[in-house]
């Protein structure tokens, strides 16, 4: 049996299951459930860097969503509540939209 040792999506051992394979899971502590989603957000985040097609990468950004918004209930929040914090920052400093590569700083 290959070893995986990652977290995965809640229905993938039911999946798995329904393809007449055998598997072993454990339910994770807060701690490690929080390092396993530190893991898997870096994972998704290479898998969107690896996508070749515009479809690709917007599957790849929802698996990353779901991830962060895993991590913001983890922390107390919501993915609303993580929304709002973007949007506040946004009006402060500004998003990514104008697309500014800064170069240096003269002091």
């Amino acid at each position: 049996m290959p070893t995986y040792n990652k977290l995965v999506r809640d229905k993938i051992p039911k999946i798995i299951e329904s393809k007449g394979n055998k598997f072993s899971t454990k339910v994770l502590n807060d701690e490690d459930y929080i390092k396993y989603l530190k893991e898997k957000a870096y994972e998704e985040l290479d898998e969107y860097c690896a996508a070749e097609t515009d479809g690709e990468a917007v599957e790849e950004l929802a698996d990353l969503l779901e991830v962060i918004r895993a991590l913001a209930k983890q922390h107390g929040s919501s993915i609303e509540e993580v929304e709002a914090v973007r949007i506040e920052k946004a009006e402060k400093r500004g998003g990514f939209e104008e697309k500014v590569f800064l170069i240096g700083v003269e002091d």
